[in-house]
């Protein structure tokens, strides 16, 4: 476990019940006091019990679940937080079984809970800046381990599988994934366009589609045919491990993922 994440009875003694939940996701989404979700107003915010917040200036009631992932549920916030906690911990994944005997919700609601937070996880409409590792994985089950009539009998290595590419920014780690219908140079450079921000470094494997992004970006490579995968400063091991746990999440929580499903796991 990494030295920056805390233990679950450290969790469990910063959030013992639903009001320290509360008073922590308050201070984080209202750092300078209560604001009115609707107006954005904090000048005229009357403060009620239970958690409850009224703007006199639009007259909107409402609490800190109001429009954001939390709203409209019953479930109680340290729940939630546990729930964050164990879905970004589990480095293999965790099924909507597995969470709700953890948290104590049906799996109905675990579903509901995971399906929220990772809508919540995706979609950032920022570009990636500075050092990115750029790779691409295939996500399918073996050929050999299918049944014989779903064989393609098309060949071997990514016959039958989805390609995905992947950038990653090294100094953050925020990690930019979407599926793509092949693996050609206006494909992978298109993508990378799309969410690279000017002036950032590509890094990548020998892979030809990348040949001609050095037209918009300062590009480099390791060769892993020549047995290269790590020279000072230039590396796609980053982005490699990524794929790791992705691959390890899908065969432990999902088993199976197909393309027309496999851009929202």
């Amino acid at each position: 476990m990494s030295k920056s994440t805390i233990s679950t009875l450290q969790l469990f003694e910063m959030f013992p019940d639903q009001e320290t939940a509360r008073l922590y996701l308050e201070s984080r989404l209202w750092p300078q006091g209560a604001t009115c979700p609707t107006c954005s107003n904090r000048d005229r915010i009357t403060t009620r019990k239970g958690g409850f917040y009224r703007c006199n200036q639009c007259k909107l009631d409402f609490t800190v679940r109001t429009a954001t992932i939390f709203e409209r549920s019953h479930v109680p916030l340290h729940k939630w937080i546990y729930a964050m906690y164990l879905l970004v911990t589990s480095r293999k994944g965790i099924s909507s079984m597995q969470l709700a005997k953890e948290i104590g919700v049906t799996q109905k609601t675990a579903w509901f809970i995971l399906g929220r937070l990772r809508e919540a996880c995706g979609n950032d409409p920022t570009v990636l800046l500075g050092i990115i590792e750029v790779d691409e994985c295939y996500i399918g089950g073996k050929e050999s381990n299918k049944h014989d009539h779903k064989k393609l009998k098309a060949g071997r290595g990514a016959v039958g599988k989805t390609a995905v590419i992947g950038m990653r920014e090294r100094s953050s780690g925020r990690v930019k994934a979407m599926t793509i219908p092949n693996t050609t140079s206006n494909t992978l450079q298109s993508a990378i366009l799309d969410n690279v921000a000017a002036g950032s470094e590509i890094q990548t494997d020998e892979h030809t589609g990348y040949t001609g992004i050095e037209d918009h970006f300062y590009h480099d490579m390791v060769s892993h045919a020549m047995g290269e995968y790590s020279r000072p400063g230039v590396t796609t091991n980053g982005i490699e491990s990524v794929w790791a746990v992705l691959k390890r999440g899908l065969h432990g929580v999902y088993h199976h993922a197909s393309p027309k499903h496999l851009g929202t796991c």
